[in-house]
């Protein structure tokens, strides 16, 4: 396994050891990923706030797709994460009646043998997959009814399509496909390759990404370096730089719309502000110049394709714009 695979690999690691953190001090709930968390360290605010704002955003948009169903009933819907890692929202939603028809998260094999041996030893995950499930830990594959983990390279799209269909991926069912920090460590090419493979094989879909912006100024210069020390080079940041570029990339690679926010703007915008307020009041939090300076130079964006208006009023929600100390309002454009 190449060195760059394996340092990523551990920004998985990271980022489960800070969502523990959050659930921990209470910003969100999540009775399942400490099955998966072998260390535990306790972040501070700024971060605990940061992940707080990522998950709930991302979560958002995650159940306005599942509500839709709503409006169309008997129409099965199926959710794809890409670089998926120790991810539990499938768990999550399992536990809450509310997962989808089909679930499928891809990740490199060393992730997904490390996954399916974790669901296999601990029933409480196991369970949830029901009596037909099979696990191939050795493989790095799990096939259920409702739950499919698949071990593939992102970095090879020509590949991941079949493997999607064997798995029983349904090219004409709603879509919700979610990537978070992963097309960033892909090459520019390579990131628009997928895209744009996901884009021709999924006509009524919706792709969510997180990930970095904004590399060019001194915050931007500062962040690309730390990473590069850790030997994570955000090898696909300067193909998509800015909102803009984020939602070129879809509308120029088999998407027909597309919209992207910046974090800063989307945690005062476009988060349920009691909820936020919450949050807000569970740890002494002073630190606010940093605080806009990091939630700007992350983004989510949104590609959408729909065949049938089903994503017609899936996006960012809309709350009131509000004043925080340290930052005048920008324009939410």
């Amino acid at each position: 396994m190449a060195g760059g695979d394996m340092c990523v690999q551990l920004t998985n690691d990271d980022a489960q050891i800070s969502k523990m953190s959050c659930i921990e001090r209470g910003y969100f709930q999540d009775n399942f990923l400490h099955f998966f968390v072998r260390r535990r360290a306790r972040r501070s605010p700024l971060i605990n706030r940061g992940y707080y704002s990522r998950v709930m955003a991302l979560r958002n948009l995650l159940y306005q797709f599942l509500g839709r169903a709503n409006m169309f009933p008997g129409q099965p819907l199926q959710v794809l994460s890409l670089g998926a890692g120790y991810d539990t929202t499938f768990f999550q939603l399992e536990a809450q009646g509310l997962a989808p028809a089909r679930f499928y998260e891809v990740d490199l094999r060393e992730v997904t043998q490390r996954k399916a041996a974790t669901i296999a030893a601990v029933p409480d995950l196991r369970d949830r997959l029901g009596a037909s499930a099979a696990v191939d830990a050795e493989a790095g594959i799990v096939s259920s009814e409702r739950y499919s983990l698949l071990p593939a390279d992102l970095r090879e799209p020509e590949a991941l399509a079949p493997a999607l269909r064997a798995a029983g991926l349904d090219e004409a069912a709603p879509t919700f496909v979610l990537a978070e920090c992963v097309l960033v460590y892909l090459a520019p090419e390579e990131g628009a390759a997928l895209v744009r493979c996901l884009g021709a094989l999924l006509r009524c879909a919706a792709f969510v990404l997180y990930e970095q912006i904004r590399p060019d100024d001194a915050f931007g210069q500062q962040m690309v370096r730390n990473l590069e020390s850790r030997g994570c080079p955000l090898r696909g940041l300067p193909g998509t730089p800015d909102l803009e570029a984020q939602r070129r990339r879809f509308t120029d690679n088999a998407w027909q719309r597309a919209e992207a926010a910046d974090m800063d703007i989307i945690h005062r915008c476009h988060l349920d502000p009691i909820d936020r307020q919450r949050a807000e009041r569970l740890e002494i939090f002073d630190e606010f110049e940093e605080w806009h300076l990091i939630q700007a130079h992350y983004c989510i964006a949104v590609g959408i394709n729909d065949d049938r208006g089903f994503f017609q009023g899936v996006s960012f929600p809309k709350f009131p714009q509000r004043q925080l100390p340290g930052r005048a309002l920008p324009n939410a454009a």
